[in-house]
């Protein structure tokens, strides 16, 4: 089967791609700089160059494509805003596929879009997910939630080099997940007919606060965290400032995602019958715990090479020290 993976480049599109080569996938990648792409090359992917905003790349990237996983989305530095990239430049690859007679679609939306149309991202994803489904397309809808890789770089960091964790008060709960192993649904879901004009939650075993996470990080490096929380109320404010300006919109929209979690509503689903369905070993999905303490040990084991190192070098100079 012909793949064509759109959003290559990001967090979870890497994961993609390199689950479906591993798998024997012909896989096809559309990118918007083949040099920043080029490590998919290296994997074994097909580049093209394309933009979901401009409509007329996408038919010579869709030629011959039997199947499309879209995990694509505007990131808050990007020119372009959410509406443009995950709206309009969606329709675009939508219709696009439609035209090219794509036989499966596999479209990452957001665990509950359709209950904050107040939220910009939720509400736009709920929209595509309509327009997906009544577009004809042979679809299947994934819903993560949260990416276990950044809550490296909103705790682990920080707690390491002592430096403030922001935190927003109580905040909801998120069932975090690998995206090595949202990935394993999605390149699952092309080959199994049940998964087919429906959608998915794809979340980890269990949702955690950001307290939670921060004490097992304590823990974990042995190091106290310091916190500093930050008042919804000042981020809202924040927000309304940054809709001044045409280059902060993308930062104003995401910062709206703040609503979904001063609900206090757990961001979580159960997930039983979904792995049921694609045929996957919940045993085998990768746990928040496990994933902090195996970057902690590499880290910490890291630090402590370092440490030996340049006090040998130390030594080296006082009994050489011409």
């Amino acid at each position: 089967m012909s793949l064509l993976v759109v959003g290559a480049t990001g967090t979870l599109g890497r994961q993609v791609t390199r689950r479906a080569l591993d798998e024997g996938y012909q896989v096809r990648c559309l990118v918007r700089s083949l040099k920043k792409a080029a490590f998919l090359k290296e994997w074994g992917a097909e580049l093209i160059r394309g933009d979901l905003c401009e409509p007329e790349s996408l038919p010579p990237a869709l030629a011959g494509i039997s199947a499309v996983i879209d995990a694509a989305t505007a990131r808050p530095t990007d020119s372009l805003s959410i509406k443009q990239v995950d709206w309009e430049g969606q329709v675009n690859l939508i219709q696009a596929a439609k035209t090219a007679g794509v036989e499966r679609f596999v479209f990452f939306s957001i665990l509950d879009a359709e209950k904050f149309p107040e939220v910009p991202l939720m509400e736009v994803k709920r929209c595509t997910e309509v327009f997906l489904a009544e577009s004809g397309l042979n679809y299947t809808i994934l819903r993560p939630c949260g990416f276990l890789q950044g809550l490296i770089s909103q705790y682990a960091i920080p707690i390491l080099e002592r430096q403030a964790v922001w935190v927003m008060g109580e905040t909801s709960p998120i069932a975090y997940m690998d995206t090595q192993d949202i990935a394993k649904f999605a390149v699952r879901a092309l080959s199994v007919p049940a998964t087919a004009g429906k959608s998915f939650p794809v979340v980890g075993s269990r949702a955690w606060s950001s307290y939670e996470i921060i004490r097992l990080c304590e823990r974990l490096s042995g190091q106290e965290a310091k916190i500093t929380r930050m008042p919804i109320n000042l981020l809202r404010t924040v927000r309304r400032t940054a809709r001044f300006f045409k280059w902060t919109w993308n930062v104003a929209d995401r910062l709206a995602f703040t609503e979904v979690l001063a609900t206090g509503n757990p961001l979580n689903a159960p997930m039983e019958e979904v792995y049921q369905v694609f045929g996957l070993n919940p045993q085998e999905t990768t746990t928040l715990e496990a994933y902090l303490q195996d970057y902690f040990a590499r880290i910490l084991k890291k630090l402590k090479e370092l440490d030996y190192e340049q006090s040998a070098k130390k030594q080296s100079k006082k009994k050489f020290p011409f």
